[in-house]
């Protein structure tokens, strides 16, 4: 397959918010791809766009053919992408190309993303299907995720299983809890599609916890603790209250337990590994996840390794602006154990290729939502690949 020419657009996000869409015209066709903005960002992500998106834009124009006389055969010819355009765009602008790259490139093979993405580090792509993973669902949001003026400190509130349709009604029976326990409620969801509340964590916990019993399924937290994180304290407002790294490993400590939680994210600061290995150490059989913590960084990861500060890994494709790196992220959380989670950001598109993504490098987990357009699609598309023969 070869690329004649390069285009981007700024198209909407599920936010109203611009992000970029990536086109190409092929020998096979023409194909496009677009990338997600995140609004709770770590500080070691790399950088959406090099100056702005207007400038990616731009110099996705000056390169438009400078692709022509290159073969792309196969995902890690995605090499002569970032070669070539390495420091010249962010990491939004070179996801959405390289996306739009594989699904060219699948186009010509006549076979699915997914297996291309597959065939480029599993020996036994041939005689071993991928199995679904399992399914993490925001049903209550808070932190930068909720505009409400009074709302959880708490991130996500998530339910985790295999099944899309129990996740559904879970998140349906979640708003009635809403209405008994808080007065406030106004069945309004937030940025991820996630009920709005002005509870704190604790009480929305007592409805999590409802519902885990009632549909036999566990629970998942993203504190995303780096967002109340200043100068060692973290600062909850709801309460009212500062918390040093040592009460927060104690209060985190105790919600796992009493919760019987099974999935906690960004517990604490994106650079405190070492409670994250305290925390990991003393549920070693819980999830223990890391996202600003890793980034998708392949140096980061391997220093989590090194200090065992983690057992799962979150995995954004424009958090880091590389699928090669991404793939090298992917192979050494496999080699350590940890488990891999592809998750969307919450500025999406209706791009669905993060499904293909997570069956192609094995995730573990796929968190993206439960209801919402640019969340259905990619959960649709995770069903359509579960079906393929």
């Amino acid at each position: 397959m070869k690329i004649s020419s390069v285009s981007g657009r700024a198209i909407l996000d599920s936010r109203k918010e611009k992000t970029i869409l990536v086109s190409i015209k092929t020998n096979v066709g023409s194909f496009s791809a677009s990338a997600p903005t995140g609004k709770s960002t770590g500080k070691h992500e790399a950088k959406t766009y090099k100056k702005s998106l207007e400038g990616d834009i731009k110099k996705l124009k000056d390169f438009s053919d400078y692709f022509s006389e290159e073969e792309f055969t196969c995902f890690d010819c995605l090499e002569k992408v970032e070669e070539t355009l390495d420091r010249q765009i962010g990491g939004n602008t070179m996801i959405a190309f390289e996306y739009a790259v594989l699904k060219a490139i699948a186009n010509e093979k006549g076979k699915e993303v997914w297996e291309i993405v597959r065939s480029s580090h599993d020996p036994l792509t041939k005689v071993r299907r991928p199995k679904p993973p399992f399914l993490l669902g925001n049903v209550i949001g808070g932190g930068k995720h909720s505009s409400s003026e009074r709302k959880p400190d708490f991130q996500e509130f998530l339910l985790v299983s295999k099944s899309w349709e129990k996740l559904k009604r879970a998140k349906v029976d979640a708003g009635e809890l809403l209405k008994k326990f808080d007065d406030k409620f106004k069945s309004k969801k937030n940025d991820e599609n996630a009920w709005m509340t002005s509870l704190n964590e604790k009480i929305v916990l007592d409805v999590m916890y409802r519902l885990k019993n009632k549909y036999k399924i566990q629970i998942g937290l993203d504190i995303a603790a780096s967002s109340y994180y200043k100068r060692k304290k973290y600062h909850s407002l709801n309460p009212k209250l500062d918390r040093d790294g040592e009460e927060q490993l104690g209060y985190v400590s105790n919600l796992v337990k009493n919760y019987e939680i099974l999935y906690v994210e960004d517990g604490f600061g994106e650079d405190e590994f070492e409670d994250f290995a305290k925390l990991l150490k003393k549920f070693p059989n819980r999830l223990i996840v890391g996202d600003d913590l890793t980034t998708t960084n392949l140096k980061r990861l391997e220093k989590a390794i090194e200090k065992k500060s983690i057992s799962g890994i979150i995995v954004k494709p424009n958090q880091i602006g590389s699928l090669i790196e991404v793939k090298k992220v992917c192979e050494l959380a496999r080699e350590n154990k940890i488990k891999i989670v592809f998750s969307h950001r919450s500025g999406e598109t209706e791009e669905n290729i993060l499904a293909d993504l997570a069956f192609g490098f094995g995730a573990d987990y796929f968190k993206c939502g439960i209801d919402g357009k640019e969340r259905e699609a990619k959960l649709s598309r995770l069903g359509e690949i579960g079906r393929l023969k």
